[in-house]
């Protein structure tokens, strides 16, 4: 692509960008479900211009200091990675905060870790996603004591705050999807509305995956016109209130939204596959409750009992056959990974090799949105005109790297 080209690109996504007068400076980013559809296209139209400068070896940092704290509660490789990579791209230094390493382990509240870890900080990221009832409320809790502290003259700023995976929603992850459809089928979001998108249930020989997944791909893909297929066996129900969220959007934005038991039933005719594994939402509220009793011998027990549950549903994986049901037999296979690949990662999984391997490529491209649309996320949380400093960025002209 010429220099030429590229300015012509970034010039069409700028004046989209200035059309849509997003709410988000300022403001944490939690839920996507929280976030008027302007925003939501808002934060893919910077992330797009983001990657294209990278792409273009232009500069994007627009801090001359600062720090990025992230918070993993849970394991990480994409989303940790793409923090950091987010963070790099706009000139903060990232920080993680192990609280073994912390006086968290002493007693100290969230409170307080809140404000000592921000007093120089712009954002602060957070992974909290094992445990029903208690990652989005972490987040909520954070973002209070960020508030008492900012109102009180303790922090000069208040950090924004973005999730990266609660037990709610994995909006990181499902933007980046987004931004992954929109690029697939041609560039623009008016060409997803009527696709119909799979979101399955699928083996897994492991126990207790979060539901923010699919809890996140429903709402969010419903909300763009999309026809949406939630599918799982019987049991495997995600939260109640995602169900209706999803109901909403399919309402308001002309697309559809249903719900089946059968993975055969969900691909016929599908765009779009989604097969990923999740706990059920009552074994989830049932693992927090045992948890919080300091039960290890229930905890073992569920374990147990869900792991054989979920060896009933071991056909339940997506292989040649189940994707000749798609539109064609060439529907878009996409997953959050890493999947549970038969005979690669285990002895049966969510998906056979032979699927895995022909959109493997696919997948590490959808994976590659990820820390631009977690830079987009700061960006418009930080600045209240993005499409200004954008082009500022662009007309600057400072390489990434060299002369």
């Amino acid at each position: 692509m010429t220099h030429a080209n590229t300015h012509l690109e970034i010039d069409a996504q700028l004046a989209a960008l200035e059309r849509l007068h997003p709410d988000l400076h300022g403001r944490d980013f939690l839920l996507t479900t929280d976030k008027t559809r302007a925003d939501l296209e808002a934060v893919l139209l910077v992330a797009e211009i983001l990657e294209r400068l990278h792409a273009a070896n232009a500069s994007a940092r627009v801090f001359e200091s600062g720090l990025a704290i992230s918070i993993f509660r849970d394991q990480s490789t994409r989303t940790r990675f793409s923090f950091a990579s987010a963070t790099s791209l706009l000139g903060l230094q990232l920080s993680e905060l192990d609280e073994k390493k912390t006086q968290v382990a002493h007693g100290e509240t969230v409170r307080e870790t809140a404000n000592m870890i921000s007093f120089l900080t712009e954002c602060i990221g957070i992974r909290d996603d094992m445990y029903i009832g208690k990652g989005h409320t972490y987040m909520t809790e954070v973002g209070a004591a960020l508030d008492e502290g900012f109102a009180e003259g303790v922090l000069h700023q208040r950090p924004n705050l973005v999730n990266l995976q609660c037990d709610i929603d994995h909006p990181t992850q499902s933007m980046a999807d987004l931004a992954h459809l929109k690029t697939t089928f041609g560039g623009d979001l008016a060409a997803l509305q009527g696709k119909r998108i799979a979101m399955t249930w699928a083996y897994s020989p492991s126990y207790g995956k979060p539901l923010s997944v699919p809890q996140g791909i429903i709402t969010l893909m419903a909300r763009f016109g999309m026809d949406v297929v939630l599918a799982h066996p019987e049991g495997y129900d995600l939260l109640p209130d995602t169900l209706t969220q999803a109901e909403q959007g399919a309402r308001e934005s002309g697309g559809r939204f249903s719900v089946t038991h059968s993975m055969q039933e969900a691909f016929e005719g599908a765009d779009i596959v989604y097969p990923k594994s999740w706990a059920p939402f009552a074994v989830m509220q049932r693992r927090t409750e045992l948890l919080e009793q300091g039960d290890d011998a229930g905890l073992q027990a569920l374990e147990k009992e869900c792991l054989a549950q979920n060896a009933t549903f071991q056909d339940w994986e997506c292989t040649d056959d189940t994707m000749k049901r798609t539109r064609e037999g060439k529907a878009l296979y996409m997953h959050c990974l890493p999947a549970d690949i038969t005979d690669v990662s285990c002895a049966a999984g969510e998906v056979s090799a032979e699927v895995f391997e022909r959109y493997r490529l696919d997948t590490y491209r959808e994976a590659s949105w990820k820390p631009f649309v977690i830079a987009a996320m700061i960006l418009t949380s930080r600045f209240d005109d993005p499409a200004a400093l954008l082009r500022a960025l662009r007309d600057r002209q400072i390489p990434r790297r060299g002369l």
